[in-house]
């Protein structure tokens, strides 16, 4: 089968990898219209026109899965593409009170919280432009939230109660250091009641703040952020069936490792030889294992250096 390619310019594009078709791109355009079909024993897609009321992209392809790659030329431009692909699926929900939930991860350092924060923030101005016919009982600030993992750590003092305390402590972070079975608890309740509240994390404190996080009745799109959201094992795999779209950030990790070790000098006051060490013990594993989640998602977004 021939790799066809599509041009690409600063526009963000996605691309679709398989085994037979190696690689493909398509332009991400604000009023796209193009689907592209494969067809079993044919080399060329087939190029088809779609109505503004159809999907954006559209690939029907007789392989199993495919997974979408969204690369662009500026995070900005990824921000802005994702919310746009959030926004009419969120406001054609005919129940005001469906929520569409989204499910984020990808290694320590590749910017979930701040993807996270940035494309709430366009989903919520963009609402009253895209979606005020849709449902005009969500005003424009309460449309979208994020709800981060790090609420569900455990507590310092569970953490002490471990078997090697000092393990526990030097670990933190790991997938044993949090409560899956609370996290999945919570988004059960918010499917089912459409509102939950749901614990924060103090940094200063080391500790989960709880209820202080409240997903409202009228948030239509709820980003759910956290390193561990689609691995297999145990309470993490029925986690990962609550999202309605699941989205993996890919970065290399030593890109992603620089950023948490600045994080770590500079954020958390650590010296630089502290910080490394927390790096090679903890956080490159925990990279690791988080990146063998990717093939789980439904998006992969390339992460630009920030």
């Amino acid at each position: 089968m021939k790799v066809v390619s599509f041009p690409t310019s600063s526009k963000p594009y996605l691309s679709y990898s398989s085994p037979e078709l190696k690689r493909f791109q398509l332009p991400l355009l604000h009023q796209c219209s193009l689907s592209v079909s494969l067809v079993k024993g044919s080399e060329q897609p087939l190029l088809r026109r779609l109505t503004q009321k159809q999907s954006c992209i559209k690939v029907v392809c007789y392989q199993k899965k495919e997974v979408a790659i969204l690369e662009a030329r500026s995070m900005d431009e990824i921000y802005d593409t994702l919310a746009e692909r959030l926004v009419p699926t969120a406001a054609a929900a005919s129940n005001p009170e469906l929520k569409y939930i989204v499910g984020l991860t990808g290694p320590p350092g590749a910017g979930k919280s701040t993807l996270a924060s940035e494309v709430v923030k366009r989903v919520k101005k963009l609402w009253p432009q895209k979606a005020s016919s849709f449902d005009s009982q969500v005003t424009p600030p309460d449309v979208a939230t994020v709800l981060p993992m790090d609420g569900f750590h455990l507590y310092r003092s569970q953490l002490d109660s471990m078997e090697d305390p000092k393990e526990a402590h030097a670990r933190r972070g790991a997938p044993w250091t949090f409560s899956p079975q609370l996290l999945l608890k919570c988004l059960q309740k918010l499917r089912s009641e459409g509102s939950v509240y749901a614990p924060s994390f103090d940094h200063g404190v080391g500790d989960p703040v709880e209820d202080d996080i409240f997903v409202s009745i009228h948030h239509k799109v709820v980003i759910v952020e956290g390193n561990y959201l689609f691995l297999e094992d145990t309470v993490w795999k029925d986690i990962s069936l609550i999202f309605d779209e699941k989205w993996f950030i890919d970065v290399d990790i030593d890109t992603a490792m620089k950023r948490v070790l600045n994080r770590h000098i500079s954020a958390a006051g650590k010296p630089p030889n502290v910080a490394q060490w927390r790096i090679d013990y903890n956080d490159r594993p925990n990279a690791e294992l988080v990146m063998t989640s990717k093939k789980f998602a439904d998006l992969v977004i390339k992460s630009i250096d920030f």
